[in-house]
């Protein structure tokens, strides 16, 4: 499957607004914020595991590969030691498969590690509506049995249509669903940002003026 449009998240659909009307775009984060959000992740996936025994990051295609792998470096920087990171394709385990069945595969590369008996974090760029996540751990069931299983997002938009939680979270990002979120990754669109754009609001119209008052001084 080609990349998605950059950060609409190449699980979650982030929202479709109106083609025909025009949109306003701006940044909610640039490459430091971003950089600043995976440390911080990458310290919390330590704490809440007292350590990286046992750890597995998988990356959600497209975006959440690079960003696990980011992730996965931050840790093992931290522990003087590399953690096992690889990606997760959910394609065939998506709930609206029948609806748009063309789809292509992306890669599943799980480390030699494996799954069984590990923590394993599962790593995407944007939590919508929760069916990416439930489509993921499908796909995970089908790779072996984890000890659990985790979930980190860079960005939390809101919007849940499954009972789904990151426990892990880099933004939480309140939006509207006439909003789109595109998250952009050096690896894939050569920058990084998280972008918001959505529909203008149309200008508000301005005040009917009365005849008497339109009159110049003149007129007086």
């Amino acid at each position: 499957m080609p990349p998605a449009a950059a950060g609409t998240s190449s699980s979650d659909i982030s929202g479709s607004p109106d083609p025909l009307r025009a949109s306003r775009s701006r940044v909610v984060l640039d490459d430091h914020d971003m950089g600043r959000a995976l440390t911080r992740i990458a310290h919390e996936v330590l704490e809440r595991n007292r350590g990286s025994d046992g750890l597995v990051l998988l990356g959600i295609p497209t975006r959440g590969v690079p960003l696990a792998r980011r992730i996965a470096e931050r840790i093992g920087s931290i522990e003087s030691h590399p953690v096992p990171v690889g990606s997760l394709d959910v394609t065939m385990y998506r709930d609206d498969l029948r609806l748009h069945p063309a789809r292509t595969l992306e890669h599943t590369d799980v480390p030699p590690e494996g799954v069984d008996d590990k923590t394993v974090v599962l790593v995407d760029d944007v939590l919508f509506s929760g069916r990416t996540v439930r489509s993921a751990l499908d796909a995970l069931h089908d790779l072996g049995r984890p000890r659990a299983v985790r979930l980190a997002v860079l960005v939390d938009r809101g919007h849940r249509e499954l009972p789904v939680r990151a426990d892990f979270v880099g933004k939480n990002l309140p939006t509207s669903l006439l909003e789109q979120v595109h998250v952009e990754v050096a690896e894939v669109d050569g920058r990084d940002a998280v972008r918001i754009e959505g529909p203008v609001e149309p200008a508000a119209a301005a005040p009917a003026v009365p005849a008497a008052d339109q009159q110049g001084e003149g007129s007086r």
